[in-house]
C-alpha cells in the first residue's frame, strides 16, 4: 500500500524521522509520497527523498495557504527542484476559500502558473481543493488535457464535488478524515461511487490521526504506518477485500505518478 500524502517535513517528524519510516515499512506501507507545501518544504522534500531512494518520492510546489510568496524567483526555483528526478508532481497546489491565508487573488495567479509548469515539464498535479470547487474546476479543466494526471488529495468534497470532479477525469485521494464518525459520514457514503482505478490513499500525516483508531495512540500526531488501518476501513465501507484495495491503490499511485 502506498501513502500519496505524508508531510514528512514537518517539525513534528524532526526528532525521529527515521523511526517513523521504519514504522511504515513495518506496517507494510511500500512507498511515500513527501508533499511540498512552499519553497522550502519543497526542497526538504527532494533532500529527504534523496535519502531514501525506492522508498520516498517529493513533490515541489506551493500550497494556496502559501500563495502569498509566489513570485519570479520561487517560480524559478519550483521549476528547478521539479526537474530533479526524484520529483513526480507539481503541487501541492490548488485553491483554498476557507481560511484565506493568502487572497484569492494570490491563490488563483499561484495555482494557474503551477498548472502552466505542471503542462510544460508534462508532470503530473497534486491538487488541493477547498471551500472553491467551481473555481478551481474553471481554472483547471483548460489544462487537463496538457497534463498525463491529476489528483485531488484529501478530497473531503460533497457528492456533486465528486461527480464533477470523476467528470473531469481527476483521481481522488481518500484521507482519515473519512475515519471521522463527526464529520466523515458524507464523505464515507460517497466511497463506493469513486472507480476503484481512480481511488488513491493517503494519511496526510502528521494531521488527520484516524478517530476510530483502537488502542488510541498516545500521541495525536499521524504516521504512515496508519495507512493500513485507513485502508481497511475504506475496504470495508467499499465492500471489497483489503489486500486487494491496499494492492489496487499501490498500483493507482505507481501508474499515477510515473514510479518505477
Amino acid at each position: 500500500m502506498f501513502d500519496i500524502g505524508v508531510n514528512l517535513t514537518s517539525s513534528q517528524f524532526a526528532k525521529d524521522g527515521p523511526a517513523v519510516l521504519d514504522r511504515a515499512r513495518t506496517a507494510g506501507v511500500t512507498g511515500l509520497l513527501i508533499t511540498g507545501t512552499d519553497l522550502q518544504e519543497s526542497q526538504a522534500a527532494c533532500e529527504l527523498a534523496q535519502q531514501h531512494p525506492g522508498y520516498c518520492w517529493p513533490t515541489a510546489g506551493v500550497h494556496p495557504h502559501q500563495a502569498s510568496s509566489w513570485n519570479e524567483q520561487t517560480a524559478e526555483r519550483i521549476r528547478e527542484l521539479a526537474s530533479q528526478p526524484q520529483v513526480v508532481a507539481i503541487g501541492e497546489c490548488g485553491l483554498d476559500f476557507n481560511r484565506n491565508f493568502s487572497t484569492p487573488e494570490q491563490q488563483e495567479r499561484a495555482f494557474s502558473a503551477q498548472l502552466a509548469l505542471a503542462a510544460e515539464l508534462e508532470m503530473p498535479v497534486f491538487l488541493h481543493c477547498r471551500d472553491a470547487h467551481a473555481r478551481f474546476a474553471a481554472l483547471l479543466t483548460p489544462w487537463l488535457d496538457k497534463l498525463p494526471a491529476a489528483v485531488v488529495h484529501c478530497f473531503t468534497g460533497t457528492a456533486e464535488e465528486l461527480e464533477g470532479c470523476l467528470s473531469l477525469g481527476l483521481s481522488i485521494g481518500i484521507t482519515g478524515w473519512v475515519c471521522d464518525e463527526r464529520r466523515g459520514l458524507e464523505l464515507r457514503a460517497l466511497l463506493p461511487q469513486i472507480p476503484a482505478e481512480r481511488l488513491l490513499l493517503e494519511t496526510d500525516a502528521p494531521y488527520l490521526l484516524p478517530r476510530d483508531l483502537h488502542p488510541k495512540p498516545a500521541s495525536r500526531r499521524n504516521e504512515p504506518c496508519f495507512l493500513p488501518h485507513i485502508v481497511r476501513q475504506v475496504a470495508t465501507w467499499r465492500q471489497e477485500d483489503p489486500e486487494w484495495l491496499g494492492q489496487k491503490t499501490d498500483e493507482n499511485a505507481r501508474r499515477l505518478f510515473r514510479l518505477e
